[in-house]
This record gives C-alpha cells, structure tokens and sequence, in this order.
C-alpha cells in the first residue's frame, strides 16, 4: 500500500527510487502500481521525475 497523501507519496517515492529502484518503470512493476496515477498525484505538487537523477524534483 502506498500513501495517499501526495506529499507524503513524494517522500515514499524518491526514498524506494534513491535506495531500490533504478527507475520509476521498475517500482512501479515490482510495487503493481500505476505509473501514470504516480505522476498525475506528484505533479498536482508540482514534482515530475526526472530520469537523470532517479527522483521527482
């Protein structure tokens, strides 16, 4: 289960991103979850991934 809370999903994200996953295709996969629901929450926070750093920004 991951958060719901947007800010507290950007948190939980770029901490499984940073310490297990080599990026965001591969979490999503391994986690079953959507990747564009990801996006679509962190960017109504103003955070996108950025492929080169592995992290939402």
């Amino acid at each position: 289960m991951i958060p719901q809370d947007p800010v507290m999903l950007l948190s939980f994200i770029n901490l499984k991103l940073r310490d297990y996953y080599g990026s965001l295709e591969q979490l999503c996969d391994d986690l079953d979850v959507n990747e564009h629901e990801i996006r679509d929450k962190l960017a109504s926070i103003d955070y996108h991934y950025n492929e080169e750093r592995n992290q939402f920004v």
